[in-house]
């Protein structure tokens, strides 16, 4: 029996299990796994590693941020740097306007996403719950298979609990899952109103005036609310002690509450802040000590925590980004930092480091998002019946981060100089190589919009 495609020999790594076998692809999924299969295209994956490709479950492409700036990386140059770095799959958001009716997101984001190589969805980001016919928008949202909704407790897009509560109880009623930025706005306004009357605007107070408190409190409230409403909940960008044990608390009372930490928070502390170009490492969160990074890293291992995520931001480090409205003042520097095509090399670090399992690293960069953002028996595994999304590692390949060689559109990378050991060679989408041989072999337009199902189906 002959196949269109068969990867050949490969170390073969699931969120389960680690074996040596041939894959066979028809039609762009996974027909068969085992040996001695023949294929019109075949892959030597001999002394390679074979994972599924990455689910890239929390990036910003194409987006304006709260005061309309709108990020360097498109969907084009976006997932081109997702493909690269290993992802086969990429879900970012698409955001409501204030003002904007719900039924004006999608359309928008649909024209914005057209050009991606990689097969992609959509989490809806809601800004304004008063406009016209916003619950009736949002259920029909959800129809279009946008089954994730995010909310902000910080910010000028913030949500009051009552508006947050209004997200909640129709996503409990149409099976959506809802993601939260949980930071106390109240106190980090106190804190930045203080530190500006004193004169302290460099970088290093920027994660003075967001303290591990304010998210924790945040977190614990936002937990607080999700049980009141009987709804499913997603902390993103986790990266605090206590915030990690308000979401342990949860997970042990039996509540659906999920939760993602970010690779700047496992390898960077804020002692980055203080660098001479510190306002490229201005993120929010902000970067925290070493105690932080300790827990966070046992979070992973113990499963607290599903998923370890970009929040790739890609603002440039120029008057087109953060310097925009000057670089003096960390209260007007944009916050975020890139990340799409190394967090994925920086997860696989951890595992030459003893950090993570293989298995754990599967889990937590694709299996965990496929079962909880609704893409389950269709991305994250290697199983028959399966889209064949694979990523080939060379998991020997010594490398050092040079922003020079990646694929996004900005002008720097938080990481550079980082010495690595292992690399994403070939990346293959539903059957079909996107990466290989260190070249782009997909066209702009090759990605497929991901009707997601509800959340737990």
């Amino acid at each position: 029996m002959s196949f269109d495609l068969v990867v050949k020999g490969g170390r073969v790594a699931t969120a389960t299990n680690v074996f040596t076998a041939d894959i066979a692809v028809r039609d762009g999924k996974i027909a068969a796994i085992g040996e001695g299969f023949n294929g019109a295209e075949i892959i030597d994956a001999t002394d390679k590693l074979v994972v599924p490709g990455g689910i890239e479950s929390h990036c910003h492409l194409a987006q304006e941020s709260s005061t309309g700036m709108m990020t360097a990386d498109g969907y084009e140059s976006g997932s081109i740097s997702a493909a690269f770095g290993g992802n086969t799959t990429i879900i970012p958001f698409a955001a409501q306007l204030k003002g904007q009716p719900i039924s004006e997101v999608l359309p928008t984001y649909d024209a914005r996403a057209a050009p991606s190589v990689l097969d992609f969805g959509y989490h809806l980001i809601v800004s304004d719950t008063s406009v016209s016919d916003f619950r009736e928008d949002m259920l029909a949202v959800f129809e279009r298979g946008v089954t994730s909704f995010k909310v902000f407790l910080t910010y000028d897009i913030r949500l009051s609990d009552d508006q947050f509560l209004d997200v909640l109880e129709i996503a409990r009623e149409a099976g959506a899952l809802t993601m939260v930025h949980a930071e106390n706005n109240a106190m980090i306004d106190r804190l930045r109103a203080e530190f500006g009357a004193e004169g302290k605007l460099t970088p290093p107070y920027h994660a003075l005036s967001r303290p591990e408190e304010a998210e924790a409190e945040a977190i614990a409230r936002a937990i607080r609310l999700a049980r009141f409403a009987g709804a499913a909940l997603f902390v993103v960008h986790v990266s605090s002690v206590d915030g990690l044990a308000e979401i342990a608390g949860a997970r042990a009372a039996g509540l659906p509450v999920h939760a993602e930490t970010c690779p700047q928070y496992l390898f960077m502390t804020a002692d980055a802040l203080a660098r001479p170009e510190g306002g490229k490492y201005i993120c929010s969160p902000p970067l925290r000590g070493a105690e932080t990074q300790t827990a966070l890293w046992q979070g992973l291992r113990t499963g607290i925590l599903d998923m370890s995520s970009s929040d790739h931001a890609p603002y440039r480090y120029d008057e087109t980004g953060k310097l925009a409205n000057g670089g003096d003042d960390f209260r007007k520097i944009a916050n975020g930092m890139p990340g799409i095509e190394l967090r994925l090399p920086l997860m696989f670090q951890a595992v030459q480091d003893g950090r993570l399992s293989l298995q754990q690293f599967v889990q937590l960069t694709s299996a965990n998002a496929a079962r909880i953002f609704g893409l389950e028996g269709r991305k994250g595994t290697i199983a028959p019946g399966a889209d064949a999304d694979l990523a080939i590692w060379d998991p020997e390949a010594r490398w050092t981060v040079r922003h020079a060689e990646m694929h996004d559109a900005m002008d720097y990378s938080p990481f550079e100089g980082m010495e690595m050991v292992g690399r994403p060679e070939t990346m293959i989408q539903r059957g079909r190589p996107v990466v290989h041989g260190g070249a782009l072999r997909a066209a702009p337009g090759d990605g497929q919009f991901l009707h997601r199902a509800r959340y737990g189906a």
